[in-house]
């Protein structure tokens, strides 16, 4: 079924639908990781955004039970450069085509992926119709051009929990009175040795799952909570989760950051590095095409190690309009875009990147170690 890729500024490629026919419109972007196209797929940062792989085979493990990191598909659509409809793996349960078509998820293949990238990669990430019913270019150009923009966009709201729940092995367990009131008391911990009160801006389960690894009970709050609803199950830590849309837009959570700053130890990861440095006076910016994939080398400032990090983000933070209380503590080699901060006093910090992986390389889970130090200390 012939489809259409439309953007903002004229540009049509063309490819085929391998999940029936449909329309969408997002931010269009491009991912370098060779697998991972499930975590990509239910990692709430993508919500608003249609995703093209650079890798050109795409499917030919299937689709799994273990390695959601959400309860759904967030993003808009999906182009690669070829679907492989005949998966093998051991763990797989279904083919990638049938978890797209079951969650309404539009899917083109046969798309010069090479060509889009480049595309982006000089032009910066724009907007962006794909469409099997509208094959006139310039009518999708022009749906593309009036689609709504990430700027400005508070989508956190969108993507976060309902109400709050724990992480409990290995699965959400919804909050009971009685477990509000145990937790409440400080005598609840579950036989863990933290409590961690998550702000869910668009989590991905591995952080839970690393905190759970790390003797911890994660208590995920939507990202409307309260700092005094928050800190009301007294909590050894506080965790602000990744998510997607603009930083600046998310001006709730900047201020429950701030009032919970000093407070309890505190360590964010994406979206959340973005909301800590509002909270501390910084500005963010949006980035000409974004940092995406599971290659992204970063350097640790203290120590000059390199890391290969997984990236998600299309907005950075700005280093010059940091406080002087304030340190930079690891920098993208890129770009020297901020990759990390660090409170001087405060028990705060954050990445950019994403040290729980899936997809990516493990380099960074010592910071989960960190925070806990943070807390024991």
């Amino acid at each position: 079924m012939k489809a259409l890729i439309a953007l903002e500024d004229g540009t049509v490629f063309e490819g085929r639908s391998f999940t029936g026919p449909g329309e969408t419109l997002g931010e269009l972007v491009f991912n370098t990781s060779m697998t991972g196209y499930q975590e990509i797929l239910t990692d709430p940062s993508y919500k608003g955004q249609i995703v093209t792989m650079t890798y050109p085979l795409i499917g030919n493990y299937g689709v799994n039970d273990e390695d959601n990191e959400s309860l759904r598909i967030h993003l808009s659509g999906f182009l690669v450069r070829e679907y492989e409809q005949e998966y093998s793996n051991w763990r797989a349960v279904t083919d990638l085509k049938s978890f797209l078509v079951k969650q309404g998820i539009l899917g083109i293949e046969q798309v010069d992926t090479r060509a889009i990238t480049r595309h982006i990669r000089l032009a910066g990430a724009m907007k962006a119709a794909m469409s099997t019913e509208d094959l006139d270019p310039a009518s999708l150009v022009n749906k593309a051009r009036r689609s709504p923009d990430l700027e400005g966009a508070n989508l956190a709201k969108e993507v976060t929990c309902s109400q709050p729940y724990l992480w409990e092995q290995g699965g959400i367990r919804r909050l009971s009175t009685d477990d509000f009131q145990g937790l409440a008391a400080g005598n609840n911990k579950k036989g863990r040795r933290f409590k961690v009160a998550v702000i869910d801006c668009g989590l991905k389960f591995n952080q839970l799952r690393l905190l759970s690894k790390r003797e911890c009970l994660p208590i995920v709050f939507p990202c409307s909570t309260s700092s005094q609803d928050i800190l009301a199950c007294r909590p050894d830590g506080i965790f602000v989760s990744n998510g997607p849309g603009d930083p600046a837009a998310v001006t709730e959570v900047i201020t429950t950051v701030r009032e919970l700053l000093g407070k309890r130890p505190l360590f964010g990861i994406c979206l959340g590095h973005q909301l800590l440095g509002l909270a501390l006076g910084g500005k963010t910016y949006k980035l000409r095409f974004g940092h995406r994939g599971a290659n992204q080398p970063v350097k640790d400032l203290e120590t000059g190690r390199i890391e290969i990090t997984s990236q998600n983000h299309g907005f950075s933070l700005d280093a010059k309009s940091l406080p002087k209380d304030v340190e930079v503590t690891h920098i993208n080699l890129n770009d020297n875009t901020v990759e990390g901060i660090m409170h001087r006093t405060l028990r705060a910090f954050s990445v950019q990147y994403h040290p729980e992986n899936a997809p990516g390389p493990h380099d960074s889970e010592y910071l989960f170690d960190r925070f806990l130090n943070m807390m024991a200390g």
